[in-house]
């Protein structure tokens, strides 16, 4: 099937966009309010199209289903502070108007044998195009700063050795997610504490 993959991609890229603006601005609104912000920052993207086309085949996702079958064709991901703060961050996103949760993939509580931790949301997003309104796809990934480390770690050595770790990387994969866990319970035993400074901060700073 021939298809124009700028012209169908430009909803998901739309999407991205627009949710980095808005979830940006929750940040801002949290900072300006003196508040503790769940939101440390937000990042995006589109999937590659050699990406979507290799996930189609592997998956045996036909070209002409991808809208309705390939979820994370538009993908945004938050990062916390703390893990107390996904919980947050997720209620915040199932409140909102303009997003509908489809289901959730706690990752966090119920971490993947290869020691992923993550919260996951898939959503659909309404974007307004010339002349209609689009249902788009979007998967919300919800984690800490040690979570994120840990995945694009594991992410970048998932392309050199295509899922099929050795035994010794394997290992010290798991022993390191335990560990970037382990930092993230500890940090959370003295949030208030870190709460507190940083708002000291932000006042001097005004």
């Amino acid at each position: 099937m021939n298809r124009d993959w700028e012209l169908f991609l430009l909803p998901y890229k739309q999407t991205v966009d627009e949710l980095k603006v808005k979830l940006r601005g929750l940040r801002e609104m949290y900072h300006l309010r003196k508040e503790h912000g769940p939101i440390e920052f937000v990042t995006g993207r589109v999937k590659p199209i050699k990406s979507i086309i290799m996930k189609s085949k592997t998956r045996d996702i036909p070209i002409d289903k991808l809208e309705k079958d390939m979820e994370d064709l538009a993908g945004v991901r938050i990062m916390c502070p703390f893990v107390e703060d996904i919980h947050e961050v997720v209620s915040l996103l199932k409140n909102r108007n303009d997003l509908t949760v489809i289901y959730e993939k706690d990752y966090v509580t119920n971490k993947k044998d290869s020691g992923y931790r993550s919260y996951h949301l898939i959503c659909e997003y309404p974007v307004q195009l010339i002349d209609q309104v689009k249902i788009v796809l979007v998967e919300v990934q919800i984690r800490t700063l040690a979570m994120n480390f840990w995945a694009s770690i594991e992410h970048s050595l998932n392309y050199k050795y295509q899922g099929e770790f050795p035994e010794e990387i394997n290992a010290r994969l798991q022993k390191a997610a335990e560990s970037a866990f382990q930092l993230d319970e500890e940090m959370s035993t003295i949030r208030e504490e870190i709460k507190e400074i940083q708002q000291d901060f932000r006042f001097r700073e005004d």
